[in-house]
């Protein structure tokens, strides 16, 4: 999940041999009419930055945040150089919080990010590998100490969790579901990314974001995962397809909702639905009522790896400043249309 590794010689050549076959384009995005004052994201390194993005610009729309493998809040400050050298390395020194700080101080009064006050308010749940060779450590306690500076009780609001023995990825707890082949070795990573940690990284982060839950039950529950076409969501950096997860008891509407973004190399283009279905959220949302959001990014040229935009891929070639870690940013703007059509109740007949 080396957010951007250059595309190998063979990657680049177009293959004539296989004659495209067309698929039928799956239903639009549901309105479900989803509860709008319980609502959480959680991301991994790309999935993780993106995350953090998403929370800080519209901290009012959300109860809380989890990050696992990714550093501070617009650590890229819109360059590649940075985003390689401080945000994922640091042979160019730790970011400076101090700057970023200032970022958000000029952000917020141009109204790109949310209220202070809002900012404030959220919970949020950290988790970093130690053996991490992707995301320095480091990174997740800047973050950390970024968010100690923001938060009202940062005691109670905020969780650091650290495995010292974990590389970079997403843990999965023993009893997972997974094929033997989806999951990757707890230090090394790699492959799909789903660390073979024996951690329930989901369990624990949607446990203290929204307080006490009850246990994935032990039958299984009835509930879908579905594609859906992201064509009414455009913006540069997205697939044609996401997915979401829909309890049966969400059905009727009134449901909370966790969106989840994938890392660089996780989408379903690259590892298929290992992900979507293999994270552990599926089972903690059944089990307490809410839906589960996925979506998904596509490779690109400027993108090889199909990352979340992170560090300013998406926005107009010519700004010397991109906005994608405000509200206007493009991939930020597609996140919440779809978060408002699931919150939206259903069109009459």
């Amino acid at each position: 999940m080396r957010p951007l590794r250059a595309l190998s010689t063979a990657s680049l050549c177009l293959s004539l041999a296989v004659p495209a076959v067309a698929q039928p384009t799956p239903d639009a995005l549901p309105r479900l009419s989803l509860a709008a004052d319980d609502t959480s994201v959680i991301g991994v390194s790309s999935g993780g930055y993106m995350a953090t993005q998403l929370a800080v610009a519209w901290p009012e729309r959300f109860q809380g945040l989890g990050v696992l493998a990714a550093g501070p809040w617009a650590c890229a400050r819109g360059s590649l150089s940075l985003a390689l050298g401080q945000c994922m390395g640091t042979h160019k020194g730790l970011p400076d919080l101090d700057i970023l700080a200032e970022r958000y101080r000029d952000y917020r009064e141009r109204d790109l990010v949310g209220e202070v006050e809002a900012l404030a308010d959220l919970r949020v749940f950290i988790w970093q590998g130690g053996q991490d060779d992707t995301v320095a450590p480091a990174l997740g306690q800047a973050l950390a100490e970024q968010f100690r500076g923001w938060l009202a009780s940062p005691e109670e609001q905020l969780s650091l969790v650290e495995s010292e023995q974990a590389g970079h990825g997403w843990p999965v707890a023993a009893d997972t579901q997974a094929p033997m082949q989806e999951l990757a070795d707890c230090r090394k990573g790699g492959g799909t990314h789903l660390l073979s940690c024996d951690r329930d990284i989901a369990g624990e982060a949607l446990g203290w974001l929204h307080g006490e839950l009850a246990p994935p039950e032990t039958r299984e529950v009835a509930g879908r995962l579905v594609a859906f076409d992201q064509a009414d969501f455009d913006a540069r950096g997205l697939g044609d397809s996401g997915y979401v997860y829909v309890p049966e008891r969400c059905e009727a509407g009134g449901c909370a909702l966790t969106v989840a973004l994938h890392g660089c190399a996780m989408a379903a283009e690259q590892i298929g639905e290992a992900f979507v279905r293999h994270s552990g959220l599926n089972d903690w949302a059944a089990a307490n009522e809410r839906v589960v959001l996925y979506p998904q990014t596509e490779t690109s040229l400027p993108n090889p790896q199909g990352c979340w935009d992170w560090w300013g891929f998406a926005e107009s070639a010519w700004q010397l400043d991109p906005l994608h870690d405000t509200r206007r940013g493009t991939q930020t703007g597609a996140l919440m249309a779809m978060i408002e059509r699931l919150q939206a109740a259903p069109e009459a007949p």
